[in-house]
C-alpha cells in the first residue's frame, strides 16, 4: 500500500504541476494598458497622440468613455486637425486572439490600428464614426491570430485624418486565448407593456440595441447596459405602447449574458428615489424624465399646447443618439413628457439633428389627411441633409417624408416661419402672391467662399426650396422672427442670432435680412445656448426657451433648459435692444409672498428675510447711493451689482437715474438673473446650503438703499402631474 500511495501522491503533485503550466501558458498577456505618463518604448510620429496616454476626455472633444483604468490613447490631441502614429516595440505573438478596446474615427487607413507582421499588414480594426453625430465610447473588438502565433509583430495606431472624427481612441491591448464575445443576441417577445426597460451602468462598454416590430427596425442605439442587477445606475425605456400584441425582437451586439437578460418589458419605470424628485431634479424647469438633452426644438403653438421638442439621448447621460423627445404643456409651467418622435438610423438615415416646426395653416405641402391641423418638423438629418417629417394627430406621432432631403448643404438646424406679404413686399412667384406669403428656411451654413452663415432660403410648398441671401458671420441653431416696439405697436424690426444668442436687429423681405447696425449685440449671458422661440404662438407672444449647459452628476438625467422667456423689443438711450423677462405664468406656482420696502443697506447693515423652501422668484429695486455693489444672496448664492463696471453678474447694463433692478429664478439646480428689467439675462447653476434659509440684500463699499424686495416661494410644477 506505501508504494501505491506514493505513486498516488506523485501523480497528484505532476498533475497540479501540469495545471499549473497549462494555466500559466493560458493567461492573459498584457502588450499595453497605457495607464503611463509616457508612452514607455512606442515611438511616437506627428503631433497628434501627444507626449503620452491621454488622462480621458481631451479640451474640446465629447465625453470618452469605455476605457479601462485612467489612461488610454486619444489622438484628439489638439482636435481633429493634428495627425501622427503611434508604434509599439516588437513582440512575438502567443495566444489565439488579440484584444483591445477602440473608439474614435473609423476610416480605413486613417483612423486605424494595425497589425504588422514583417512589416506587412496582417490584421486592421477603425472606429465606429464616420458622420456627424457617434458616440466617443470605446467598445471591445479582437483579431483570430491562430495562424500567426509565434511570429514577431508590431502594432501600429494611426490618425491620418484631420476632418470630423478624424482622430482614434485605443486602450488596453492583450493577448488572450479567450476571444472577446461579440455575438449578436436576440429575445422575441409580445408587446403586452408600455415600456420596455434597458438597465443602465454609466460608463461601461457600449453595446448596440436594435428593437424590431413586425420584423422592422424602430430603435437603434448605443449605450452603456449594467451587467448585474445589483449594479444598475438608472433604467432607460422605450415607449413600446403604440405597439402592443405586436411580434417585437429585441437584439444587442457585444452585450453580455448578464446585461441583455435585464432588458424587459414593465408597465413603469423603476427609480432608486421618486422620479422628480431627486436632490438636482428643477421643479419648475421643465427636465426629462431621464437621459440628457441639449438643443431645444421644433417649438410651436397647436390647439391649445405648446410642444417643446428637444434634442435628447433616451438612454444614456452623455451626448450621443440624437433622437427627438417631445413635451407639451397647456400653461408654460406645468409640462408633460410624451414619447419621442423622431428616431436615428431607423426613421432618419443618420441622427436627428436640431430643427424647427411649423403649422401648415393651409396644407401647402399636402401632407394634411384628417380634420387636425397638420404640423411639419424640420431637422437635419445627418446621414442625409435638411429634411421633414409630419404630423396628422397634433404631434403625437410623425411621418418622414419620402422626398428627403429638401436641402442639401454643408449646414444644419433648419428654422422654418411663414412670412406674410405686406404692400411693400414683391411675391417670389404668383402662387405665393395669391397665398399672401412663403415659407422662409433660416439654416446654419458653410462654404469657402461665405464662410460660416445662415442661409436664407424660399419655398411654397416646404418642400422645394431656393436659395436667396446668406447672413455671415452666424454659427448653428439660426433663429428669425419679428418684434414689435414697446410703446409703438405701428413699429418692429426683424431679429436674427444663432446658438450663442447674439442678436441683430433689422429689416427682412422674405428674402434677405439687413442689419440695422454693425456688429451683434448680446441678451444672453452665462450658461444659456442653442435657445428657440415657439412659432404660432398667441397673441403674437414671442417666448423663447434655451439650453442650459450644465452637468447634473449623480442624477438619472443630464443638462437642463432655462424657465420660458418672453422677448420683448424697447427703446433705449444706446437704441433699440431686445428684452426678457420671466413668462406671466410663473404666477401660478405662487405659494407665499414676502414683501419688504425702503430699506437702508450699509455694509454693516444688510436685510435678512427668512423663507421657507427652495423655489424663488425674487425681484428687487436698489438706490445705489455710494456703494460700490449691491445685490441679494439667495440661499447663499450670491447676485452681484458692480456699480464701477456697471455689470449685474458680469453682465454690462447701466443704471437708470442711480437704480438698478434684478429679478431672479431660484430652482434646485438652477439660477437664472434678468438685471434692470431684463436688459441682460443671466443663467447658471447654484450652490445649495440645505442649512441657508435666508434672502439677504446687501450693500458694499458705501450706503445704499432697498427701495422694494418682492420673495415668492414657489411650489413644484411637477407637483400637478
Amino acid at each position: 500500500m506505501r508504494p501505491f500511495a506514493c505513486l498516488l501522491a506523485l501523480a497528484v503533485l505532476f498533475h497540479a504541476s501540469l495545471s499549473a503550466f497549462a494555466a500559466e501558458n493560458d493567461a492573459d498577456i498584457v502588450i499595453a494598458d497605457f495607464e503611463g505618463e509616457t508612452y514607455g518604448d512606442w515611438k511616437t510620429t506627428g503631433t497628434a497622440f501627444g507626449d503620452g496616454p491621454a488622462i480621458g476626455t481631451l479640451p474640446g472633444q465629447m465625453d470618452v468613455t469605455g476605457f479601462a483604468g485612467k489612461r488610454l490613447v486619444n489622438s484628439f490631441n489638439g482636435g481633429d486637425a493634428p495627425t501622427g502614429t503611434l508604434t509599439s516595440p516588437k513582440f512575438t505573438i502567443e495566444r489565439d486572439y488579440l484584444k483591445f478596446l477602440i473608439g474614435g474615427g473609423g476610416y480605413a487607413d486613417k483612423t486605424c490600428m494595425k497589425l504588422l507582421v514583417d512589416g506587412q499588414e496582417v490584421r486592421a480594426a477603425v472606429g465606429p464614426n464616420v458622420r456627424p453625430g457617434g458616440s466617443e465610447s470605446l467598445a471591445p473588438a479582437s483579431w483570430d491570430v491562430k495562424d500567426l502565433q509565434g511570429q514577431a509583430a508590431t502594432i501600429v495606431i494611426i490618425d491620418e485624418a484631420s476632418g470630423g472624427w478624424g482622430h482614434i481612441n485605443v486602450d488596453q491591448i492583450v493577448q488572450s486565448n479567450q476571444d472577446v464575445d461579440l455575438r449578436q443576441r436576440s429575445r422575441d417577445f409580445t408587446v403586452n407593456q408600455p415600456y420596455l426597460l434597458l438597465p443602465i451602468k454609466n460608463g461601461a462598454p457600449k453595446v448596440n440595441v436594435e428593437l424590431a416590430v413586425a420584423g422592422k427596425p424602430v430603435r437603434l442605439y448605443s449605450t452603456e447596459l449594467a451587467t448585474d442587477p445589483t449594479d444598475v445606475d438608472w433604467y432607460a425605456y422605450f415607449t413600446i405602447d403604440r405597439y402592443r400584441n405586436q411580434a417585437a425582437t429585441i437584439s444587442a451586439t457585444r452585450a453580455g449574458e448578464g446585461a441583455f437578460a435585464l432588458i424587459r418589458q414593465s408597465d413603469h419605470v423603476p427609480a432608486g428615489k421618486a422620479l422628480y424628485q431627486e436632490a438636482l431634479r428643477p421643479q419648475f424647469h421643465f427636465s426629462q424624465l431621464v437621459g440628457w438633452i441639449n438643443d431645444p426644438n421644433g417649438m410651436v403653438y397647436l390647439d391649445g399646447e405648446w410642444h417643446l421638442y428637444f434634442q435628447h439621448n433616451p438612454v444614456g447621460v452623455e451626448w450621443g443618439n440624437m433622437t427627438w423627445g417631445h413635451a407639451v404643456s397647456r400653461d408654460l409651467v406645468h409640462w408633460n413628457q410624451l414619447p419621442s418622435v423622431l428616431f436615428p438610423e431607423t426613421m432618419a438615415q443618420g441622427a436627428c439633428f436640431s430643427g424647427g416646426a411649423v403649422v401648415d395653416h393651409n396644407n401647402t405641402a399636402g401632407f394634411k389627411t384628417g380634420d387636425k391641423e397638420v404640423l411639419v418638423a424640420f431637422l437635419t438629418d445627418t446621414g442625409a441633409g435638411e429634411s421633414i417629417a409630419y404630423s396628422n394627430d397634433q404631434g403625437r406621432t410623425f411621418t418622414w417624408y419620402e422626398g428627403n432631403p429638401v436641402v442639401k448643404h454643408k449646414g444644419r438646424d433648419p428654422k422654418v416661419i411663414w412670412y406674410a406679404y405686406d404692400e411693400q413686399d414683391e411675391p417670389i412667384d404668383e402662387t405665393a402672391k395669391q397665398r399672401g406669403g412663403h415659407w422662409v428656411m433660416a439654416v446654419y451654413d458653410e462654404s469657402e467662399q461665405v464662410g460660416q452663415n445662415t442661409a436664407f432660403y424660399t419655398s411654397n410648398d416646404l418642400k422645394a426650396w431656393t436659395l436667396q441671401s446668406q447672413l455671415t458671420g452666424y454659427f448653428e441653431c439660426p433663429e428669425l422672427f419679428e418684434l414689435k416696439v414697446e410703446g409703438s405697436p405701428d413699429q418692429s424690426r426683424w431679429v436674427t442670432f444663432a446658438a450663442d444668442g447674439k442678436y441683430a436687429l433689422g429689416t427682412f423681405d422674405g428674402r434677405k435680412f439687413t442689419p440695422s447696425f454693425a456688429g451683434k449685440q448680446q441678451l444672453f449671458h452665462g450658461n444659456i445656448y442653442a435657445a428657440q422661440t415657439f412659432d404660432n404662438a398667441p397673441d403674437n407672444r414671442r417666448v423663447l426657451i434655451g439650453w442650459m449647459r450644465m452637468a447634473l452628476p449623480g442624477m438619472p438625467f443630464n443638462q437642463a433648459f432655462t424657465f420660458p422667456h418672453e422677448l420683448t423689443l424697447h427703446e433705449t438711450p444706446e437704441g433699440l435692444r431686445m428684452f426678457s423677462a420671466p413668462v406671466g405664468e410663473i404666477a401660478k406656482l405662487y405659494r407665499k409672498e414676502h414683501h419688504v420696502a425702503d430699506q437702508p443697506l450699509t455694509a454693516d447693515e444688510s436685510l435678512e428675510l427668512p423663507v421657507a423652501g427652495q423655489l424663488l422668484d425674487v425681484a428687487a429695486t436698489f438706490d445705489l447711493g455710494t456703494a460700490k455693489t449691491v445685490g441679494l444672496n439667495l440661499l447663499g448664492n450670491r447676485v452681484t451689482y458692480d456699480v464701477a463696471q456697471q455689470t449685474w453678474q458680469g453682465a454690462k447694463t447701466a443704471a437708470t437715474d442711480g437704480r438698478v433692478t434684478v429679478r431672479a429664478l431660484l430652482d434646485r439646480s438652477q439660477l437664472e438673473v434678468w438685471g434692470n428689467g431684463g436688459a441682460v439675462t443671466i443663467g447658471g447653476g447654484r450652490v445649495i446650503q440645505d442649512d441657508n434659509q435666508t434672502v439677504e440684500a446687501f450693500a458694499t463699499g458705501g450706503t445704499a438703499k432697498l427701495i422694494d424686495l418682492k420673495v415668492r416661494e414657489l411650489n413644484s410644477g411637477w407637483l400637478a402631474n
